[in-house]
């Protein structure tokens, strides 16, 4: 039986755990079928005593797992549905969770925001931002969550340049369709939506205070080390454009400026 007590892996939901050993810098992802929980007990006010700075960093996990697992290669009709639910119920509430920690139906909606991301990492994969957040967290003492919040807007900013080079039709759809359930409506022209997913990610991490990467020790000199280990992650392989380690490397180095 799993109960959580944050709104943010969706653990709950995966056969996931993570190991860590940090005297050896090692940090990895097992999976068995014995780690998925029979039961899954989700009671929202479970989160009402979190403090602020880990409801942020665990909102923006969950929000970064519905974003990556909805544009990954690996993404399904099921997975699309769930991530899309997510990602709209935890764009509307991680501010407010964030702000009254008392507002039961803000936790509520990132409780099952963050189940939902579960869910839909577990089937459809996620990304670059993952595959960067193993080996930042192996090295650097940065919280999983603050990593992904930190590298998200710059991830989805190389993956649309991408695209968009590549003239990917398919996956900058998908990042309008990402781009408007952010916003909360269908008002927007595709440019205007695909824009809207970094801008809002951004602002959403300025509004949580997530730090600057180089607040954790992490430098110019350590980004080609951490590209090359990120090359390595599983979660590379379902990110929907190759990037190159150029790309990656600039991806890193905004990341350590802070949005």
């Amino acid at each position: 039986m799993a109960i959580p007590t944050t709104a943010g892996t969706g653990a709950e939901a995966t056969r996931n755990a993570v190991i860590g050993l940090p005297e050896k810098k090692f940090k990895a992802s097992i999976r068995s079928e014995l780690l998925l929980p029979r039961v899954a007990v989700i009671d929202a006010e479970l989160g009402v005593g979190v403090s602020p700075a880990v409801t942020a960093s665990s909102g923006m996990d969950a929000l970064c797992q519905a974003i990556e697992s909805y544009t990954s290669n690996g993404a399904t009709p099921v997975t699309d549905a769930l991530a899309l639910d997510g990602i709209g119920r935890a764009a509307r509430s991680l501010r407010r969770a964030y702000d009254d920690g008392t507002d039961i139906e803000a936790r509520e909606e990132m409780a099952l925001a963050a189940y939902l991301s579960g869910v839909t990492l577990t089937n459809a994969g996620l990304g670059a931002v993952h595959g960067f957040a193993a080996p930042l967290g192996a090295n650097f003492p940065a919280a999983h969550g603050t990593v992904c919040a930190a590298l998200l807007p710059h991830v989805i900013a190389a993956n649309v340049a991408a695209a968009r080079a590549g003239e990917d039709t398919a996956v900058l759809a998908r990042y309008a369709r990402v781009g408007r359930t952010l916003a909360g409506g269908d008002g927007l022209s595709d440019g205007a939506a695909i824009d809207e997913c970094g801008s809002f990610t951004a602002q959403l991490a300025n509004d949580l205070r997530i730090p600057p990467l180089s607040e954790f020790g992490l430098r110019d000199e350590h980004v080609r080390e951490m590209v090359a280990l990120a090359r390595k992650a599983s979660s590379m392989r379902f990110n929907p454009v190759a990037l190159s380690d150029e790309v990656l490397a600039n991806v890193l180095r905004a990341g350590i400026r802070g949005h």
